[in-house]
């Protein structure tokens, strides 16, 4: 599987304000971008905390992204996909709606009531790991239901773990003009951090787009 990191940050690296609402760090032309790396994904994905605070839809906006992969032979929308180990996702989450498929990937630490309740609000339900989602295993099984291009959407805490796990093959990062700021704001990769072996990233090109810059690298 082919795994995109695509994030937006402000200047000084937050993925939003201290109180981890949506902050709007990027413009039309970004937007569209990402709309497009969607559209050439198999699924997106979040962690829950994403869902939580933001109730993200992940579908494409633009119409004729989704008539051109209907044409292709493909869904609509690529598939969604949520890092939710303990089955938090709300039930009345828009990503439960029937625009596209869900995966949750869970431990078995969820409780078996909570995950039937998910699913019948819709939810495919992966187990993959004991407390912590294993991602590793959770990916080999997206993979085996024809999930070969992964875009992922944040937030910090699992892009930290998706770098931990070696599992990230390019990262995109939009870097707005603004000045978010806060000790306790999201940055790009939270989790406990890494303090000696560091992910390597090798820069592939950098572009403006709108009034920021779009980095893109590979993980080498």
């Amino acid at each position: 599987m082919h795994v995109v990191v695509n994030a937006a940050t402000s200047a000084d690296g937050k993925l939003s304000s201290r109180r981890r609402e949506q902050v709007v760090i990027s413009g039309e032309d970004d937007f569209d971008r990402v709309d497009r790396l969607r559209a050439e994904s198999d699924a997106v994905m979040v962690g829950v905390g994403t869902v939580l605070a933001d109730d993200p839809h992940l579908v494409l906006d633009a119409g004729r992204r989704r008539t051109e992969r209907r044409e292709s032979g493909r869904s609509e929308n690529p598939a969604r996909v949520v890092a939710d180990s303990r089955g938090r996702t709300p039930l009345d989450a828009r990503i439960l709606d029937d625009d596209a498929l869900t995966y949750l990937l869970v431990t078995e630490a969820a409780p078996k009531e909570r995950l039937d309740d998910l699913r019948a609000h819709g939810a495919t339900i992966v187990v993959a790991g004991d407390d912590r989602v294993d991602l590793s295993a959770a990916f080999d099984r997206l993979e085996a239901e024809g999930v070969d291009r992964l875009m992922v959407e944040g937030g910090g805490e699992l892009i930290f773990s998706l770098f931990e796990a070696a599992l990230v093959d390019e990262l995109s990062v939009y870097v707005g003009s603004k000045i978010i700021g806060g000790r306790d704001a999201p940055t790009l990769a939270d989790g406990d951090g890494f303090v000696d072996e560091f992910p390597a990233l090798s820069l592939e090109s950098v572009e403006r787009i709108d009034d920021g810059v779009l980095l893109r690298y590979s993980v080498t």
